[in-house]
């Protein structure tokens, strides 16, 4: 299964760096080369977990992260509550409900489950259980939304949603990032509740591939952002950097 890991990964990365240089070549990249990235990047996560959690904890984190994001953000369309008043166009496929696409809470899935694996090696592994339940809970979700500050104003230029308010962040109210940190709190915070938490690690670099995926995904809007607004592009890197760099080094000491 390692070699199929690295195999969806490469697959990821080639599909979100090719939309990226078409748009910076002047051409509107294939409709299809979203949902198509999305799905490597949800399918590399997915068996990424299964190996490092084994397929019981992997599917359980599945199903949590999909009915939280999924719920927060149908509440969120509905209501304006949570993030904000939005809504979404149709550019991402079926909406459920007709509030919110198929395809989010496997985008969810996606990012959540690197920016757990950052938090969870910088969580010092000697602290008692509800100790790493919560700090992983608030590092990860700070993780997510530092990829959400440059992908969000990205993805509203490309018609993706639409904001029904002017926002303080480029359009965008400052709402909507509480609301990222919220969904995913409460997304690794109820998982890491009722799973046994991870199994030894099968090889010492397995946690790289999905620091490898979250940088891969934030760079993909930084490079467009830095072309388009670089002061957008520059606070994304600003806002990445870190958790690449920490992971990153957290991973060094080869501990499960």
């Amino acid at each position: 299964m390692k070699r199929l890991i690295t195999v969806l990964l490469l697959l990821y990365i080639v599909l979100t760096v090719y939309p990226v240089v078409s748009i910076l070549a002047g051409s509107a990249p294939p409709f299809i080369l979203t949902p198509l990235a999305t799905l490597a990047g949800f399918a590399f996560a997915l068996l990424h977990a299964a190996q490092r959690h084994g397929w019981k904890n992997a599917l359980l984190m599945l199903a949590v992260v999909f009915i939280v994001s999924l719920a927060f953000e149908s509440v969120g369309v509905a209501t304006g509550w949570v993030y904000g008043p939005y809504h979404y166009t149709d550019k991402l496929g079926p909406l459920f409900l007709g509030l919110v696409p198929y395809l989010i809470p496997a985008a969810w899935f996606m990012m959540m489950y690197s920016s757990f694996v950052i938090a969870d090696r910088l969580a010092p592994s000697g602290w008692k259980r509800w100790q790493r339940v919560l700090a992983i809970g608030l590092a990860g979700g700070v993780a997510m939304t530092a990829w959400d500050v440059v992908m969000d104003p990205m993805m509203v230029a490309g018609g993706h949603w639409v904001w029904e308010v002017e926002g303080a962040y480029y359009g965008i109210p400052l709402q909507n990032f509480f609301g990222w940190w919220l969904t995913t709190f409460a997304a690794l915070t109820i998982y890491l509740a009722f799973g046994k938490g991870a199994k030894t690690v099968p090889f010492p670099l397995l946690d790289r591939l999905a620091i490898v995926s979250y940088l891969v995904t934030g760079l993909g809007a930084v490079v467009v952002a830095l072309a388009y607004n670089p002061a957008i592009g520059l606070t994304g890197v600003m806002a990445l950097t870190p958790w690449v760099i920490a992971g990153w080094l957290r991973t060094s000491d080869n501990r499960p």
